[in-house]
């Protein structure tokens, strides 16, 4: 175990740090957490009309009401990460973040296939503006906005008179930027659709997003994705960051699909989707630690600090915050709790997605926050169904007797990470 952690130490961690700072992946990461509320605004109007408003037919007039609500947050939903995205982007390089979210939009728009009316009018189908449409507003968005970004720093901008208004000479200064970023993606569009005789977006989808979306679905892809997430922990780096734009990318459309299906009363038909993390894996936070404090309370017995630290992270732990146990335990570079740390998430992945495939609980379509206690998230994001909730519960208990022997062993023999005896050290004083 020494070896192997000096081995990750020295190869995983600097790559993981450098992948963590990635510009655009933090550009990304950023911009899907600015839109976090919007997203839970269409959750809760979907949440009604799953729940109150099948339960109360009295709250039917209601209907019409979060129909707008979905039409303004999940509908839009690329166009919402687009600018979100773009502008995070200018902001980590210190350009002007408005004006590149806003170009962003231009450039997504200038490349979307156009419909066109009977009375000779485009329009643009809202598909290409939900989440079906993420994976090319996010390509769209990071080269428009390096577009700007380069022609900004290399001062190719109209210069107004310090006596101009701030926003006016702000707004001058983004014009050239801002015609060669809409031109140079609408341009790569027109190639695109007369060469290819495609669009943009239908090469993007067709070689990339529905590909990685199919994969997003098996059992495995999952099960690794989580495991990363603990195993980037393990060595310190917030490994539920480091892989949220992905995470975002693969698994928020299929909650969004999911979503619509159930809007149109049909049956979602995606097993795996972002919240599902949330709600049957992620128990207590990354490794279902909220476990690891429950088997501390039963099988710890000479070992007082582990209660401590288990007493202390309780409250965070039922919100789904764990850096108290992560760091406080430690779980960081401790090698009797990495096997457990690393193989829970992996477990209740499998047991979840069985559960779902089989029908015992339905698919998630519910966006919820985060931070919601275990049990519950399981059954809101089933749009209100008991099964949810006793799936997560399930799990919690299966994450308990996996953490439980090797935290019998911990306590047994008194070792912390380092493989030291704390017990031996603190009687010689």
């Amino acid at each position: 175990m020494k070896k192997f952690i000096e081995f990750m130490e020295k190869y995983f961690m600097p790559a993981a740090s450098k992948i963590g700072a990635q510009r655009h992946l933090v550009a990304i990461r950023d911009g899907f957490v600015g839109i976090m509320p919007l997203i839970l605004a269409g959750s809760f109007a979907i949440l009604l009309n799953a729940t109150l408003l099948d339960w109360v037919p009295f709250f039917g007039f209601l209907r019409g009401i979060n129909e707008n609500v979905l039409w303004g947050t999940f509908s839009i939903m690329t166009l919402l990460v687009v600018f979100s995205t773009g502008y995070n982007l200018a902001k980590g390089y210190g350009v002007d973040g408005l004006a590149a979210g806003l170009i962003s939009i231009g450039a997504f728009i200038a490349v979307t296939p156009q419909a066109h009316g009977d009375a000779g009018g485009g329009y643009i189908h809202n598909s290409f503006l939900s989440a079906t449409g993420l994976f090319t507003g996010l390509l769209v968005a990071i080269i428009a906005t390096e577009i700007f970004v380069k022609l900004t720093k290399r001062n190719l901008v109209i210069k107004m008179p310090d006596t101009v208004p701030p926003a006016v000479g702000r707004a001058f200064a983004a014009v050239i930027p801002g015609i060669a970023s809409v031109y140079a993606l609408g341009i790569v569009a027109y190639i695109i659709a007369t060469v290819g005789d495609t669009s943009l977006y239908d090469l993007i989808y067709n070689t990339i997003q529905a590909p990685l979306l199919i994969l997003g679905q098996g059992p495995i892809s999952a099960m690794i994705a989580a495991m990363l997430i603990n195993l980037f922990w393990f060595f310190g780096l917030h490994g539920a960051n480091l892989l949220e734009p992905i995470m975002n990318t693969v698994y928020l459309p299929a909650l969004l699909e999911n979503a619509d299906l159930v809007e149109q009363g049909l049956v979602a038909t995606n097993n795996i989707t972002r919240v599902f993390f949330d709600a049957y894996v992620h128990l207590g936070g990354s490794g279902a630690t909220l476990a690891l404090i429950a088997a501390i309370f039963i099988g710890t017995k000479k070992r007082k600090e582990y209660k401590e630290v288990a007493k202390l992270s309780l409250p965070n732990g039922i919100f789904q915050i764990n850096e108290p146990m992560i760091f406080g335990m430690p779980i960081v570079l401790n090698p009797i709790l990495f096997i457990p740390f690393i193989i829970t998430p992996a477990v209740l992945t499998l047991i979840a997605y069985l559960a779902t495939v089989s029908g015992l609980v339905p698919p998630t379509f519910v966006a919820i926050p985060w931070i919601t206690p275990m049990g519950i998230g399981g059954f809101l994001a089933t749009g209100g169904n008991i099964m949810g909730g006793l799936l997560a519960l399930f799990n919690f208990c299966v994450a308990v007797l996996i953490y439980l022997p090797f935290i019998k062993l911990a306590d047994k023999y008194g070792q912390d990470q380092y493989g030291e005896d704390r017990s031996k050290k603190s009687t010689s004083h």
